[in-house]
Parts: structure tokens; C-alpha cells; sequence
């Protein structure tokens, strides 16, 4: 076999997965189909505080590339609006595109081959591994190019079936009134079943929208979004620099995510949480684990035994409770009830608990409303 790995997508799993396998002694190469690894991305870079761990394991985060959000201002639809904060907890805004190609050249230091430009088309079962349409072959495959990864549908595996859409702009020259919050709408109109956003980014300002994606429906519309909402937030000067738009996956872990010397990590495999949408902290926390159990099956004795099966599969979330909220959301989202719960103290309790997680139930204020 040419490589121990190959992972298909310069993503943040694909790299995570890529610099701890390749740190644990493999031979590991990248597929990616992109030119340039920053380019056409689909997320909105928005990193929470719990992910700087997993970056920093691969490299110091550069200062340029990220700046804090130290809270979230939360927005009903009537224009009510109250302030969420965490003592100690923030945001990272990053400039994704710029942050993605610094990854991938961390991944090349740590002696990953990374080809870009390179479609992954397919690849056969062969002993002892998979062979790919290039001749090569490998004794390890792996999933972390996106929701509708092709990996998982040449290996057989499972698929994601539900998903968000969404839609963002880059506003450049821009500016708001709140720089340090991020900006979170509630909307059952604009984007039902999930939210509006903006935020001072690194150099530009953005604002997009999601809602669930149902085939035959409409998508959301970030112009008209943005131009209703840009007075209550002091959206001021700017233009549109880039867009992007992709799908977000919210039915939770797909089934199989794994099968012999195969599985998926981050969006393929569905690490997505279905409530809020956020997957870079599960993505970059899949691909390092399955980067280091790699390493270890790779002392194994099934690792060069090409009748003996390995299956490699590191814990990952569930998301029960997630999707449980998902469901109740989904069924009671509306306009008119965002705009009663905005003042709600309990209600203010539980969005600090979706935004900031336990820190968000530990924090001081949650506790009064609460008590109140």
C-alpha cells in the first residue's frame, strides 16, 4: 500500500485527523478538491472558546487570524433584544479562508502530503485497504469531505438526510454598534427552524441566515435579511466582499460511520450539533482522535494483516438532548412567542445554557434570573 491514510477534505477534521496520525509515526496523504484550500468554504468561522484547545494541539493559533466575541446580544422578532454573557467565556471570529490554509500548512510541517486540486472519484476494496482511481492505494480511508461526502457513499456508510441551509455575506468596510457581541435573531420567518447572525469579523462584518432545507423550498434570502435588520444592530458603510452558502447536517451521527479500515469524521459523519448547529469544535475533535487511534491500530497486528478486519471508531457525541431540542423547536418556533419569552429571566437562563453550555448555567447571572 503506497499510504497508511488517506483522508478526503483539507477540512478542519481532515487536518485535526492528518497532523495526530501523521505525529503518530503514519504515512498519511490529503485529498482535496479545491485549488486553494480556503476558498468556497461553507462556514461561518465562528469558533467556540472549547475549540481553541483542540487548535492550539496542532499550533499556537496566530493572533491575526481570530479576534474575541466576548458576548451575544439576542434579538426577538418585534426588536426586543437582551445581552448574554459568561464571565471568562468568549468567541473566536476567525478569518476562516486565511485560517484554513494556515491549518493545511501546518498539516504539511507535521508531514502530511496534502494534494490540492484533486477530486476524490471513488475507491475499491482491495487486500488489505482500499486502491484508489490513481493506482495507489492505502491501508486506511477516511471521510471528512462534507455533508454529502462521497467517501461514505463509495464505502457504503451511512448519510446525513436532514439538514439546514444557509447563506452568508461578507461585508467589508463595514462597521457596528456592538463590535463584541454576537448577533443572534430570532426569526421563524427568515430563517425557520434555526437563526439569523452578525458579527464583527476579522476585516469584515458578517451576516447571513439559515433555515431548514426541505427539497422544493425556499432558501434564505441574507440581502433582504441583512438590509432589515442593519438598523437595530448600527450596521453602518460597507459592501458585499464574498458569499457563501452550503448545507449544515442536524440529524445527528450517521449509521455506519465506520466499517472496515473506513470512517467518517465531522460533517460526513453527521458531528454536528442539530440544535445550534455548531460542528468545527466536534469536527477538530473527531479528526484528532481518530488521528491518534490510528496511530495505535497502526502498532497492531491487523494493521499489515490483510484478511484481518479493523474497524476504528473513537467515541463521539450523541447528541440525545440536542436532538430532543432540535425536535421540540422545531415544533414551537414562532414570531409571536419569541417575542413574549425575550424578557423571560428563565428563558434568558436557558438561552446562556445553548450559547455558552455549562458555563453558561454557572455564570452569576443565569443563577438570578433563575432565583428571581
Amino acid at each position: 500500500m503506497a499510504n497508511d491514510v488517506v483522508i478526503v477534505g483539507a477540512s478542519f477534521a481532515g487536518v485535526a485527523c492528518a497532523v495526530a496520525a501523521a505525529r503518530a509515526g503514519a504515512d498519511v496523504r490529503v485529498l482535496e478538491r479545491r485549488r486553494d484550500p480556503g476558498e468556497r468554504l461553507h462556514t461561518t468561522g465562528i469558533v467556540v472558546k472549547e475549540a481553541l484547545a483542540e487548535i492550539d494541539a496542532i499550533a499556537p493559533l496566530p493572533e491575526s487570524l481570530a479576534r474575541p466575541i466576548r458576548g451575544v446580544r439576542l434579538h426577538a422578532p418585534g426588536g426586543a433584544s437582551i445581552a448574554l454573557d459568561s464571565p471568562g467565556y468568549f468567541f473566536l471570529a476567525t478569518d476562516t479562508p486565511a485560517l484554513m490554509r494556515w491549518l493545511v500548512d501546518r498539516a504539511r510541517e507535521a508531514g502530511v502530503a496534502v494534494d490540492c486540486g484533486v477530486p476524490f472519484d471513488g475507491a475499491s476494496r482491495a487486500a488489505g485497504g482500499w486502491r484508489l482511481p490513481d493506482g495507489t492505494g492505502t491501508r486506511f480511508l477516511v471521510g471528512a469531505d462534507g455533508p454529502k461526502s462521497r467517501v461514505a457513499r463509495s464505502a457504503g456508510l451511512g448519510l446525513n438526510a436532514r439538514f439546514l441551509f444557509g447563506e452568508e455575506i461578507e461585508i467589508a468596510g463595514a462597521s457596528l454598534a456592538e463590535p463584541d457581541r454576537l448577533h443572534c435573531f430570532l426569526d421563524a420567518r427568515r430563517a425557520r427552524g434555526y437563526i439569523g447572525w452578525m458579527f464583527a469579523g476579522v476585516g469584515v462584518v458578517q451576516a447571513g441566515l439559515a433555515g431548514t432545507h426541505a427539497r422544493g423550498g425556499g432558501t434564505p434570502d441574507a440581502d433582504e435579511f441583512v438590509a432589515a435588520v442593519a438598523p437595530r444592530v448600527g450596521l453602518s458603510g460597507g459592501h458585499a466582499r464574498a458569499r457563501r452558502a452550503g448545507l449544515i447536517p442536524i440529524g445527528g451521527p450517521v449509521a455506519p460511520g465506520a466499517a472496515d479500515r473506513v470512517t467518517l469524521i465531522g460533517d460526513a459523519a453527521g458531528l454536528v450539533s442539530p440544535l445550534t448547529a455548531g460542528g468545527i469544535h466536534t469536527a477538530l475533535e473527531s479528526g484528532r482522535r481518530l488521528g491518534v487511534a490510528l496511530g495505535v491500530a497502526r502498532a497492531g497486528p491487523a494493521w499489515r494483516d490483510a484478511t484481518a478486519p479493523l474497524v476504528v471508531a473513537p467515541p463521539a457525541p450523541r447528541f440525545r438532548a440536542k436532538r430532543l431540542a432540535r425536535a421540540i423547536y422545531d415544533r414551537v418556533q414562532s414570531d409571536r412567542l419569541f417575542d413574549l419569552a425575550i424578557g423571560n429571566r428563565a428563558f434568558a437562563a436557558l438561552a446562556r445554557l445553548v450559547f455558552f453550555h455549562r458555563r453558561g448555567l454557572a455564570s452569576p447571572a443565569a443563577w438570578r434570573d433563575l432565583i428571581r
